[in-house]
């Protein structure tokens, strides 16, 4: 590579310091023509697997590293003021023994030498060093500190350290980009005269804090947001004394244009820097088997035996659907991942600690044989294909949620089984969204909290997991946009917010996500401490742990499960009866009386005012209409529910538009319901499979429109195709997903 390359980026993931998103870093990087584009996020490998993917998606490079914090003595010396003002170094992976490094490092920095920075340090630098390049990094750099105090002995002792852990090929002196920092400039005189002194390699580079120069207002507020300070402090600290954007080759060649072997070099690096991660490729932890036999061959022994335990009078029709199932799960190699998941919700189970499996898991008949799930899916007549089919690319997702106040010890156990080494709960950011980037914004402009506060206001909450954004409250809130357009002030705090917002604040605990892997977590993802605490936790969060091919759990916490957990023993106390929460009778007659009479408070799901007038209106009889209920109960399908009602008690005609879908509906009254429905019908009608139809379920749940477009072609086409449809017909039976857009239930 001939051409100049950036190799000391930030994204917003260096917290509060960054503000360019990884996908607009890249489109900038693309928009130049650059072959490859660095990342150097401060002391942490947050953005990494997002990097990598971008870059890939767009035919670019990606070189992987990391801006760390290199303690002057030791990482485990935290005196006050002896090693609070840790040196940067640019540290880039050649390879994937450079990768795993760096994973290294950056955990050690977090786990070992944090204080007030994560921090490596010498000792740890050169054990960790193989398949690394390294830059000397800005004016907080070393050898920039040393050259700027003039202290050449120690300038010299520095030089030797770096030679001696990185050779000469991959350490670079590096220079950076900043004529309106006159020290910058000294500084790279001094760097230039010692690499020519004692033939060092040197490299150009530009502190990239954000992405174009207009950004730098937005950049500056997120450094107040960090500090707690607004604008007009003095005492502050300020990136506004240089211009921190992405600039473009030609504007580096040509400030370097008297030391062009700087330029030069840093496509040199690009191509040195050859990393090939092996995403998506799936390593599930070992798990303990009796002797001579396989995963596959344990997981059909369990399987049948708890089958015969459950459903002694299985005949050959549920024996040929669990044989299907174990088939299609042997086949994509997923037999480890259910032992582990049974192998812990067995144990809970076992311990009295009250479990519940969430999602379409509850869809197969092997996870209720191992006893993963509580519900048999024969007698709710759910699908299999739902949860795992054989054209599913991904691995199912098996959610379970554990009474909160014993998630630890499901965790604990989870450690002692696979190795404290191998586990780790999954992180997650939280991110600036639409009001709090408003307030923020005001805040740090020093204007009025209660302008802020009006503004925040006035932007719609989002829905259904859907964030509201800055631009799509303009859009549809025109009190909003004209007070936009007629205040400057508004349009001020609206601009900076909207370039602000969805950047990364903190990093947190992900609620649910732990990750078990087959080796060490630093073989494939860098940990660090929880804020604020002593649990250990990943620093990718979620899809990019899925991507490195490690086992990632849903063990979610929930509240309702350690009421019912207490209700059941305070019931055994007082009355001597013990309950089994999973084999409760789902035809008590009492209980469906209780909700026909109104007598819902307190009832999870069913408790609110317009649910229990709905209730005694249906006056319920079986647990599908309860289940109904609870799927109708929102936004667009709540249309549906005088019609079901009115069908349930025989006043108009149950009425299927088609012979196909009344097996499909038989127990909905003919009324479209769950996710399955639309997904079942489409598959009856219209000539989907199982495979093809799952674009279908993320148009809908998502209301992508295009994809919805598309889709409505197709079933109506289908339709007509495989079912003998007219055009108006098929159409009418479209309209009936329609209210499934965003709000279709499982």
């Amino acid at each position: 590579m001939n051409q100049f390359i950036h190799l000391h980026t930030h994204s917003h993931y260096s917290l509060l310091d960054g503000l360019g998103k990884i996908p607009d870093l890249v489109a900038r990087a693309k928009e130049f023509g650059m072959p490859a584009l660095a990342l150097t996020d401060h002391g942490n490998l947050y953005g990494l697997i997002e990097f990598y993917k971008e870059c890939r998606k767009n035919e670019i490079k990606p070189i992987l590293g990391m801006e760390a914090y290199l303690a002057p003595h030791s990482l485990y010396d935290k005196r006050p003021h002896i090693d609070d003002k840790p040196h940067h170094l640019v540290l880039l992976a050649k390879n994937l023994t450079g990768y795993k490094n760096l994973l290294k490092l950056s955990t050690i920095a977090h786990l070992d030498g944090f204080y007030y920075k994560p921090r490596i340090d010498k000792e740890v630098l050169k054990k960790h060093s193989d398949g690394l390049i390294a830059l000397s990094g800005c004016l907080r750099g070393e050898l920039a500190q040393l050259a700027r105090a003039g202290d050449n002995e120690a300038l010299d002792k520095a030089v030797r350290y770096y030679l001696g852990v990185f050779g000469p090929d991959n350490f670079f002196v590096e220079l950076q980009y900043h004529p309106e920092i006159p020290l910058q400039s000294e500084v790279n005189q001094s760097l230039i005269q010692l690499a020519r002194e004692r033939n060092l390699n040197l490299v150009a580079t530009r502190d990239i804090h954000c992405i174009k120069p207009e950004d730098a207002e937005a950049q500056d507020i997120l450094l107040c947001i960090q500090t707690g300070k607004t604008v007009d402090d003095p005492t502050r600290l300020s990136m506004r004394d240089a211009d921190y954007s992405m600039c473009s080759p030609k504007t580096m060649e040509s400030a370097f244009r008297e030391v062009p072997e700087a330029i030069s070099n840093t496509g040199i690096v690009a191509e040195r820097c050859e990393v090939e991660l092996a995403l998506g490729k799936w390593k599930f932890p070992k798990v303990e088997l009796p002797e001579n036999l396989t995963a596959e061959e344990y997981l059909s022994q369990r399987t049948y035996d708890g089958l015969k335990a459950l459903i002694p009078e299985a005949n050959e029709e549920i024996k040929k659907r669990l044989d299907y199932e174990l088939e299609v799960i042997i086949q994509k190699g997923y037999a480890p991942y259910f032992l582990v998941v049974s192998d812990y919700t067995r144990w809970s189970r076992k311990q009295g600690i009250v479990t519940s499996t969430r999602g379409s898991a509850a869809g197969s008949l092997v996870g209720y044989a191992l006893g993963i799930t509580t519900v048999n899916p024969l007698y709710f007549n759910l699908p299999f294909e739902r949860f795992l089919n054989p054209y599913r690319p991904s691995p199912p997702d098996i959610d379970v949620d554990f009474a909160d106040d014993r998630r630890d010890e499901v965790i604990n156990y989870i450690i002692s089984r696979y190795g404290k080494e191998k586990v780790a709960q999954i992180c997650t950011f939280g991110r600036i969204m639409a009001r709090a980037a408003v307030r923020d914004v005001t805040r740090s402009l020093g204007l009025p909290y209660s302008l802020g506060d009006r503004v925040a206001k006035m932007i719609p909450f989002g829905h259904q997991g859907f964030p509201m954004s800055i631009a799509k409250a303009k859009e549809i809130n025109a009190e909003l946009k004209k007070f936009y357009d007629s205040d400057e002030s508004v349009k001020r705090i609206l601009d900076l917010s909207e370039k602000i917002e969805e950047c990364a604040r903190h990093i947190s605990v992900h609620a649910a996500g732990v990750v078990i892997a087959s080796e060490n977590l630093t073989e494939s993802i860098p940990l660090q401490y929880e804020p604020g605490g002593e649990h250990i936790i990943t620093q990718y969060e979620m899809d990019a742990v899925e991507a490195t091919g490690n086992l990632k759990m849903d063990i979610l916490g929930v509240r309702n499960l350690s009421i019912l957990g207490n209700a059941v023993k305070i019931i055994a106390k007082t009355k001597g009866v013990n309950i089994d929460l999973d084999s409760l009778n789902f035809d008590d007659k009492k209980t469906f009386d209780l909700l026909a009479k109104g007598h819902t408070v307190g009832l999870f799901q069913l408790g609110g005012s317009g649910m229990t007038r709905y209730l005694v209106d249906l006056k319920p009889t079986t647990i599908f209409d309860i289940m109904a209920m609870i799927a109708l109960y929102r936004p667009g399908p709540m249309d549906s529910i005088p019609d079901y009602i009115q069908k349930k008690q025989n006043k108009i005609p149950i009425r299927c538009f088609h012979p196909k879908m009344e097996p499909i509906l038989n127990k909905t009254y003919g009324v479209i319901t769950f996710q399955e429905d639309v997904l079942e019908v489409a598959i009856a009608l219209a000539g989907y499979t199982w495979g093809t139809v799952d674009g279908l379920r993320k148009a809908i749940g998502k209301k992508i429109p295009k994809e919805m477009a598309k889709h409505e072609k197709i079933f109506i086409e289908g339709c007509q195709k495989f079912s003998g449809l007219t055009e108006k017909q098929a159409r009418e039976i479209w309209d009936l997903f329609r209210p499934f857009q965003g709000y279709g239930f499982n």
